[in-house]
């Protein structure tokens, strides 16, 4: 006699996973395995992209070994505040989703969904909301929803696939640079930074981020993509993995607390941090008031008020900021690698070298299609957002000057190459997964259906862009 789990399902077919797909999910098992088993740490990537650009400057360029050895050596540095920066995106945001009024949040989000269909999409969308306003944030978010509507899923009866849930959790990833945080957008805004210097300007949010055809990109991509999802979900007599009945992923920090001696009383405090929280709130209100813009700095403070009013006392904060700081190891590891290599780049002259390459292939209409499609591959071996526009963004910026092509062009096809390719770079799945506790093979199939849906939308923007520029 067969045994079933609590949702009937073949007690089996859940340990075993499920023998089939739909379509697309089904169609590209061998290249996600191909994916999975065979691309190495990001870590590793940055390594050996250094000794090939260290390589393509000794071989394209007069530079001898010497000069190359010291332009790396030199530009290790060259992208400092920008690492801070980048950092504590991530942090800020893995803190923010974790704060107490977030968490309680996520459970009263988890309880809306009626139907499987509508679970997946609805997961999907909430977490490319939250990606919007910040990717770290919408990383974790995707995770934990996609548990909590697992969780509270299976007590109304609903049989859903958890590695689906998870997968339509990370893919509302695919639109983060798009959005408030998005690195490359904000990096060009900042006053002083590395694309705002070679361009001679900065260039404001509302000329990339906040045009009319990125928002009608970005909100194209949730449609198109959700309704992917809900085709790619198991119907019928579909064999699903349910969440496990002993599931305890993303549990906050433990809080000390413990109050005993005076000192304790003010860690223990809400005041401390609920002015600071406030003043905060009072620069930022003045800064928009005076006319300032978006920047990498004002959107890390954004978040750094919120997480103060929202935090209980300092010794909460403390527990969330520890918490966090794990996931943000391999960025300080892995950026001065990327600020290496922009530094042989410049110091060489091989970026007019390989943008003399771009600009013999690329047309003014062209530009921000091949742009972007260049961008994905460029993603698999610098899957940092911020990364990438260290390695690749002085490249094409002075590709599109070259062809007359508007710079905001060139910055957004960069960032969406960056995002689409990340739902088969298991880079920034890893948090994801560890949360949610399951591998990329997992995930990788329905990831994909998200990569091919929102590609489709990427490509035809900025193929469009070119055609009316």
């Amino acid at each position: 006699m067969t045994s079933t789990g609590r949702d009937g399902t073949p007690a089996d077919e859940q340990e075993a996973g499920p023998r089939r797909s739909s379509g697309l999910a089904s169609a590209m098992r061998p290249v996600n395995s191909v994916v999975e088993r065979y691309i190495p740490s990001a870590l590793v990537f940055a390594i050996v992209l250094t000794f090939v650009v260290a390589l393509l400057a000794l071989l394209l360029t007069d530079s001898g070994p010497r000069d190359v050895v010291v332009a790396w050596g030199d530009g290790l540095s060259g992208l400092l505040a920008f690492i801070t920066q980048m950092a504590l995106i991530l942090l800020l945001g893995h803190t923010l989703a974790n704060t107490t009024p977030v968490r309680r949040l996520l459970v009263r989000l988890g309880g809306v969904p009626r139907t499987t269909t509508a679970a997946y999409v609805y997961v999907f969308v909430v977490a490319a909301l939250a990606s919007m306003i910040t990717w770290g944030l919408g990383l974790v978010v995707g995770a934990l929803l996609a548990k909590e509507v697992a969780e509270q899923g299976r007590r109304k009866g609903l049989r859903l696939h958890f590695p689906l849930l998870v997968a339509a959790g990370y893919s509302g990833y695919v639109i983060w640079h798009m959005g408030y945080s998005g690195s490359g957008p904000l990096t060009a805004a900042t006053e002083g930074s590395f694309l705002a210097e070679q361009l001679g300007r900065t260039i404001p949010v509302s000329e990339t981020t906040f045009t009319w055809w990125n928002l009608t990109a970005a909100a194209v991509t949730v449609v198109v993509v959700g309704l992917a999802l809900a085709w790619a979900a198991p119907r019928g007599a579909d064999p699903v993995v349910p969440l496990p009945e002993d599931a305890d992923y993303g549990a906050q920090p433990d809080v000390d607390d413990e109050v005993q001696t005076p000192a304790d009383r003010v860690d223990a405090s809400r005041i401390p941090t609920l002015l600071t929280g406030l003043l905060l709130v009072a620069y930022l209100v003045l800064h928009y008031w005076d006319g300032g813009t978006a920047t990498l700095d004002i959107v890390n403070w954004t978040f750094l008020a919120l997480i103060l009013l929202l935090v209980r006392n300092p010794f909460e904060l403390i527990a969330l900021v520890k918490n966090a700081a794990a996931n943000v190891g391999e960025i300080l590891l892995q950026f001065p690698l990327y600020a290496g290599i922009l530094g042989i780049m410049t110091a060489t002259g091989l970026i007019e070298v390989l943008s003399d390459a771009f600009v013999d292939v690329a047309s003014p209409t062209t530009f921000g299609l091949l742009t972007f499609l260049a961008a994905g591959l460029v993603n698999f071996f610098v899957p940092s957002g911020g990364g990438q526009f260290a390695v690749q963004g002085p490249i094409v910026l002075d590709a599109a000057e070259r062809l007359g092509v508007d710079p905001s062009v060139a910055i957004m096809a960069v960032a969406y190459g960056d995002q689409w390719t990340n739902m088969v770079q298991p880079f920034w799945a890893l948090p994801v997964l560890a949360i949610a506790g399951l591998k990329m093979r997992d995930i990788l199939g329905y990831t994909t259906v998200t990569l091919v849906a929102s590609g489709l939308v990427f490509g035809s923007t900025m193929l469009l862009l070119g055609l009316t520029a």
